[in-house]
């Protein structure tokens, strides 16, 4: 059976080893975003904004996806206007996509905000939620936007006849430029930076995130994981945590880390150091490395989310998830958090985005 696939957000971290996962199999594979990759064998570009419902239907006009992938979303201020602006994208897109009847499944890339919440709802540490995250947890008493894209994408569901899946990875590492939360490659340009100027790579987070155990998110596997699920007749109809399958303390990590760029790393010393101070001063620093190495990005804002990564280990809890629900249905795919993070690394240097 031909099986085509819609990857909205094929520029970004998921989207992008998701487009790469799908044309390896086989599948016919469309890349929708508003500037879609253009030098990926076998992705046939779709340009389009998911707010603009007019240019959105005329982009997607003619397509008749099989399956389709959300792996996107907009960062705004508060989190009434990310519920307004996430849940209007998936709406315009399933009502596009509604006419031709040609949907079979639906997969939603969330996160782990849909246990801890929006960030303001836990920093303070007054309600934090209980770790492992287990996916039969309901959902919290608090505004969030994931919420309003699961709503729609069940209401679509409910609709128009076709199966969902709902993926809910931890941090992922994976390479995107000019992504907003991409904590590998953040890391990678710091650990340059440090190299480059004799500065310790320097742990920017909480004690409990330093001393407790975590996990993390490889984004191919979180993209074999979502082709799983679309394929596989008991997965459907289900929300699904997904995440490499180790656990690590980032005491034990942060070294490893350091070992990679050559520099001394500095732990946990009882005073939360964020990187957004960290590599504040840092922009023509980084122009004067892209320029010594002839790299291909010299716009630190374009390859390091200093603020994302800063929420990620500044959490006051240790953050885990259990993944029992993908391994009785017979998801067994593994990966070793710092295998990815060195395997990255290797890959951005190759492609001379760090010295």
């Amino acid at each position: 059976m031909q099986r085509t696939a819609l990857v909205v957000g094929a520029s970004g971290i998921i989207g992008s080893a998701l487009a790469e996962e799908l044309i390896a199999g086989g599948w016919t594979t469309f890349g929708l975003s508003r500037r879609p990759p253009r030098d990926v064998d076998g992705l046939q570009p779709v340009a389009a904004d998911l707010l603009d419902r007019g240019t959105l239907s005329e982009a997607l006009d003619g397509l008749a996806p099989t399956h389709v992938f959300i792996t996107t979303w907009m960062r705004h201020a508060t989190e009434d206007e990310n519920i307004r602006v996430n849940g209007a994208m998936v709406r315009n897109l399933l009502d596009a996509l509604a006419p031709a009847r040609s949907v079979r499944h639906v997969a939603l890339v969330t996160g782990l905000k849909h246990y801890l919440g929006p960030f303001d709802a836990y920093a303070s540490g007054a309600a934090l939620p209980e770790t492992p995250f287990r996916e039969e947890q309901p959902r919290l008493d608090v505004a969030n936007f994931y919420y309003a894209q699961e709503d729609e994408v069940f209401a679509a569901a409910a609709r128009d006849g076709f199966s969902w899946s709902v993926h809910r990875p931890h941090t992922v590492i994976g390479k995107a430029v000019g992504n907003a939360m991409n904590m590998g490659t953040t890391l990678a340009v710091y650990g340059s930076i440090c190299k480059a100027t004799g500065r310790p790579f320097r742990w920017p987070g909480s004690e409990a995130q330093w001393l407790g155990l975590s996990d993390m998110s490889d984004a191919a596997v979180v993209a074999k994981h979502l082709i799983w699920a679309a394929s596989h007749e008991p997965a459907r109809n289900r929300a699904f945590n997904v995440v490499n399958g180790d656990l690590f303390r980032w005491r034990w990590l942060w070294p490893r880390l350091a070992a990679w760029f050559g520099t001394e790393a500095a732990g946990f010393d009882g005073t939360v150091r964020p990187l957004e101070e960290q590599m504040a001063q840092d922009r023509p620093t980084w122009r004067d490395i892209a320029d010594r190495h002839d790299l291909r990005e010299r716009d630190l804002g374009r390859l390091a989310s200093a603020w994302h990564t800063d929420l990620d280990l500044g959490r006051p809890i240790e953050v885990m998830t259990d993944m029992s629900r993908s391994r009785d249905l017979g998801f067994g795919v593994y990966r070793r958090t710092d295998q990815a993070f060195f395997d990255l690394f290797a890959r951005l240097r190759a492609d001379r985005l760090i010295p």
